[in-house]
């Protein structure tokens, strides 16, 4: 339909031949980065909120550069003719950079005018297949256009025109229509009046684009950014209340002296927590020393698996059993083999190791079991050493499980270590770690009490920026 003579717009001058080839390549290739970008994102695990929300990002700027893409596309077909015989542009990796599905509904692009004049309507092809209308079913009149806008957006569309063609102001908005075969698609109108030579409005020219699945792009990032925040308050939210939790069930004496060394044999007893450096969670570790009825010691390290509020709960309920069992005299065999069946009766399965010690220090002599744990080292004289350990499996592994008890008798001035796994790393690196541990003997022999061992430890060890997992170390000097 020609419009009115003063409707004409005086486009500028057509863009270079080689410009919009220029730019479809290399909208091309960074959608191939995003792409790649989007695939590394999606290796994650579906679970993990803040790869989801990569995830849904990477789309949306995937979408939008589908829409640029085709847009230019659209550009390149209304260049004059010549632009036709230009070779086609190519990929960063060689072959045609592949158009847009011509079925598809992204970015697709149409144009209509009204005239009110003559009650003509003129659509293009493209607008037809925004709306799922045949040609033959002719375009609709502004009266009609509503009959195919969902009823909560007619007002907003009647305001558009009615302020387009009584104000004269541009239009620019959104409105969701219901196509013909029942598809739900968002459109973006951006138009204005055409005055006649009286300044008064001759027809009303509007662009109409689908957007639908750029917006759906846009809501799944916003929909993934406030599950990514409210994940997050979740999990500083359990960080707190499981650091609450183990500084309520742990002794509060880190570094500081337990066990009074009183008389001769007794113990001077220090300990200390090292949190992870890769991860925020707080683990299940312990440690624990207690003074018994029949003046013997208790000493036990231990460390569950998993993090957060349910490590730390199952391993305050491990540790308050540990030491109602221990003040009732339990040995550390017969104790670990109730601990064992406590854990795999409990509500929350896990698995765990454990060292539990019990001193005499009449004697001077140490009884031990353990499960699936790393030994006690013993420090003499200059020189540490692992104590060969009895057989003892995991808690939790098997309800068939036998824990044996074995001795060990220590002199004055013996240093022992009690350290859950995370201080030392697993494999080969672990055993690189334990001979570091082993290789502080000479400042052991040096230092006066247990508080000056542990500083040695924490020294060496607390600044490893790649310790996977917390841990706890127990350092018992006995005395002279």
């Amino acid at each position: 339909m020609p419009s009115h003579p003063l409707a004409d717009r005086h486009a500028p001058g057509s863009p270079e031949k080689g410009l919009v080839d220029a730019l479809i390549t290399r909208t091309h290739r960074l959608r191939g980065d995003v792409d790649a970008v989007r695939r590394d994102a999606s290796a994650h695990d579906e679970d993990d909120m803040h790869g989801r929300w990569q995830r849904a990002l990477c789309d949306l700027a995937v979408h939008q550069l589908d829409d640029l893409r085709a847009h230019l596309g659209q550009l390149k077909e209304g260049l004059p003719e010549e632009a036709a015989q230009l070779p086609a542009p190519r990929a960063p990796h060689g072959g045609a950079v592949p158009a847009a599905p011509s079925g598809s509904l992204l970015s697709r692009v149409g144009s209509a005018e009204w005239n009110l004049l003559t009650d003509e309507v003129s659509w293009s092809d493209e607008l037809y297949q925004i709306f799922g209308r045949t040609q033959d079913c002719g375009p609709l009149s502004l009266d009609e256009l509503p009959t195919m806008v969902f009823a909560e957006d007619q007002a907003l569309l009647t305001a558009l025109v009615t302020d387009c063609l009584v104000d004269g102001r541009p239009i620019d908005g959104e409105f969701r229509i219901v196509r013909t075969d029942g598809r739900v698609r968002t459109l973006h109108m951006m138009g204005e009046p055409v005055l006649d030579a009286d300044g008064c409005t001759a027809s009303m020219w509007a662009v109409l684009r689908d957007v639908s699945e750029l917006r759906r792009s846009q809501r799944v990032v916003r929909e993934s950014l406030d599950s990514l925040q409210r994940q997050r308050h979740i999990d500083r939210t359990e960080r707190r209340l499981a650091v609450e939790l183990q500084e309520a069930v742990l002794p509060p004496w880190r570094g500081t002296p337990r066990l009074s060394p009183t008389g001769p044999g007794g113990l001077d007893v220090a300990a200390h927590y090292l949190p992870s450096t890769t991860d925020a969670l707080i683990g299940g570790d312990w440690y624990d020393a207690l003074d018994l009825p029949d003046g013997s010691s208790l000493l036990t390290v231990g460390d569950l698996t998993g993090h957060g509020v349910t490590a730390t709960s199952t391993m305050a309920m491990l540790l308050g059993a540990l030491r109602g069992m221990a003040v009732a005299g339990i040995a550390p065999g017969p104790l670990m083999g109730h601990l064992n069946q406590l854990l795999e009766a409990s509500a929350q399965p896990a698995l765990g190791s454990a060292i539990c010690c019990r001193y005499e220090p009449t004697t001077r002599t140490l009884s031990w079991a353990h499960a699936g744990h790393p030994a006690p080292l013993l420090f003499r004289g200059g020189a540490g050493v692992a104590l060969p350990p009895p057989d003892g499996v995991l808690l939790g592994a098997t309800s068939t499980a036998v824990y044996e008890q074995d001795e060990v008798p220590l002199l004055p001035g013996d240093v022992l270590v009690l350290h859950t796994d995370g201080l030392t790393r697993r494999g080969a690196l672990d055993e690189q770690n334990v001979r570091r541990l082993l290789g502080l003997a000479p400042r052991f022999a040096r230092a006066r009490t247990a508080r000056d061992c542990v500083r040695g430890i924490v020294e060496e060890f607390g600044g490893d920026v790649g310790r996977e997992d917390d841990a706890c170390v127990l350092v018992a000097r006995v005395g002279e």
